[in-house]
């Protein structure tokens, strides 16, 4: 930008800033509204217990929405599923997941339990099933069987990590130096609790070295070894403490109740169970799942070309199990051309399966000025976007609120002020100075760089200013969001940020011509994700530079044929490596 259109934006803050604000309700509250409900709820049945023990495939909906015709796709669904198979069900883009799921649901009228990990999801898909079908988050069916036992626990006020660290016995003046960084009590103490987080999510019955999060700073094997030795001993007295369900000095969250059922080693009382947004599946809930297998039919339903949670420990069950493959590939979000840039995508990731776009659907790739979202590879990248948007005097809102920039934001700002921040991307560092040294010139800290480079040009109060100066969506000219918080949203006209375009190539040919990386297969699955959010009008904006990379061209479709039966090997392997917890 240059210093006019700087200026412009901050005098356009200060105009959104001074204006009388609208009452929100941010989604954070509605969650954690319908969860302590939920206890609530629970509490009561405890205290009042009915006749006969609880089942959770009781009724848990209201009268369920007429299903269409279904189309060859999905009537081969239903078909298989009456077999009785363990099936699992590569769903594309805008194809329909959620309305084959209630085909197969009405075609079999047994006892069954729909679950997901994210609760919207859930709220969502319950509105459509019968009442046979149960739904829930893995949390839900643990908060019946477990969670109620801590409900106490789950009441007490939260309070600051290093605090809680105190009481487990880290000493409140430590420092222990580890390499170029210096680990602190509080940083310590963060540590320890992401650590035990980590293994709450992971299938594991013990805490070990792999669930000790890599620190900023600290990457190596042999720094992190360092880490692993003082961490551990704290991060499992902190668990221990979380088994008492009436008393402790750790505060107890849903993720520890979870936990907690997951290593009984459950049995869902069911005929069938079905597995939504199956390629970004926690492996706490994954093995209780699949655990199922003996005495339930099992259904997965997903897009393994969709799997971008890798990096916080989520897993693609589908590609792995054992069970018949089906597909649907008619998608009815988008026409024809839409389709043809998402197969582009699907083939960098070397998925099998190919989209076919609506004919009656209209859509177009090209420049768009006036796009009805933005969607960023990064949260550096929605700052930027956010700030030019307001210079046009647009209104604008952030898909998922503006809770993750103001707490970036604030964390720049203790550093600068030569303040620790508690931020846990940046607790080891202790001055703005040397995270810029480690965003600038180390490896590990380059994808940090965008962040520094905002704040050293804008600063932090512009940045504050952005994000308290952001509408809500039903009132905003554009949606602003990163392409992880777009998944499973669609907006009619979508440009794609510049955020996306590759870093510079840093080597050259003997003809001087820089050298084009490989293809990313993660950062194509998060391209795939972007392109198929737009119905009508799609702007590749950021990606539009795969269309001169060599390996941007399609290969040809895969036939039906090719997609195997469930005891030999499956294309889906080809979608690369299953991301390390």
């Amino acid at each position: 930008m240059t210093g006019l259109q700087r200026l412009a934006v901050i005098r356009r803050l200060n105009q959104r800033v001074d204006a009388v604000t609208r009452p929100t309700t941010p989604a954070e509250v509605v969650q954690q509204a319908i969860v302590a409900a939920e206890e609530w709820i629970v509490r009561l049945k405890a205290n009042h217990p009915q006749s006969g023990a609880p089942n959770p495939a009781q009724p848990t909906t209201p009268t369920p929405t007429p299903t269409p015709t279904p189309t060859h796709e999905q009537q081969h669904a239903v078909d298989a599923k009456r077999s009785g198979d363990h099936l699992v069900l590569q769903a594309g883009a805008g194809t329909g997941k959620t309305t084959t799921l209630r085909m197969l649901a009405a075609s079999d009228l047994r006892r069954a339990v729909y679950l997901a990990y994210n609760r919207s999801i859930v709220d969502d898909a319950a509105r459509g099933f019968p009442s046979h079908v149960a739904c829930h988050t893995g949390h839900s069916l643990a908060l019946r069987e477990v969670g109620h036992q801590y409900a106490d626990r789950l009441s007490t006020p939260r309070e600051p990590g290093w605090k809680v660290g105190l009481r487990i016995g880290i000493a409140p003046h430590l420092r222990i130096r580890m390499g170029d960084r210096v680990v602190t009590n509080k940083a310590l103490s963060y540590t320890v609790f992401r650590t035990v987080k980590r293994f709450c999510y992971s299938a594991d019955t013990e805490i070990e070295a792999h669930h000790v999060p890599r620190l900023r700073g600290l990457e190596t094997d042999t720094l992190h070894a360092v880490l692993v030795e003082v961490v551990l001993p704290y991060a499992r007295r902190a668990w221990e403490d979380l088994q008492n369900p009436h008393t402790g000095v750790v505060k107890f969250e849903h993720d520890h109740y979870l936990k907690i059922w997951a290593l009984k080693e459950p049995q869902i009382r069911a005929d069938y169970v079905l597995l939504d947004e199956a390629q970004d599946t926690n492996p706490v809930l994954e093995k209780v799942f699949t655990a199922q297998r003996s005495h339930a039919q099992l259904v997965l339903v997903g897009d393994s070309a969709q799997a971008i949670y890798g990096w916080r420990g989520a897993r693609d069950v589908m590609s792995t199990f054992d069970g018949r493959q089906l597909t649907l590939s008619q998608s009815f979000r988008f026409g024809p051309a839409l389709a043809t840039e998402a197969n582009r995508w699907l083939s960098i990731v070397r998925s099998p399966l190919r989209l076919q776009g609506t004919p009656s659907i209209e859509t177009t790739i090209g420049p768009l000025p006036h796009p009805a979202a933005v969607l960023c590879r990064t949260n550096a990248g929605t700052v930027i976007e956010i700030l030019k948007l307001l210079a046009e005097n647009k209104r604008v809102a952030l898909n998922g609120g503006g809770r993750t920039l103001d707490e970036l934001a604030r964390a720049a700002a203790d550093l600068k002020a030569g303040r620790r921040t508690t931020h846990p991307e940046l607790v080891l560092f202790q001055s703005w100075g040397e995270l810029q040294e480690y965003a600038n010139d180390d490896p590990a800290g380059r994808d940090l760089l965008p962040l520094v480079e905002i704040v050293d040009e804008y600063g932090v109060e512009v940045i504050l200013r952005a994000v308290r100066s952001l509408d809500r969506e039903e009132v905003a000219d554009v949606t602003v969001s990163t392409a992880h918080k777009a998944k499973g949203r669609q907006w009619p006209t979508v440009r794609i940020a510049k955020d996306f375009e590759p870093s510079p190539a840093e080597e050259s040919d003997t003809n001087g011509a820089p050298i084009l990386r490989p293809l990313n297969v993660d950062e194509a699955r998060l391209a795939y994700v972007a392109v198929t959010r737009a119905r009508h009008h799609l702007d590749l904006g950021g990606l539009a530079w795969i269309n001169s990379h060599p390996n941007g061209t399609p290969t040809p479709d895969i036939p039906t044929a090719a997609i195997p039966s469930p005891h030999h090997p499956s294309p889906w392997d080809r979608l690369g490596p299953i991301p390390k917890q």
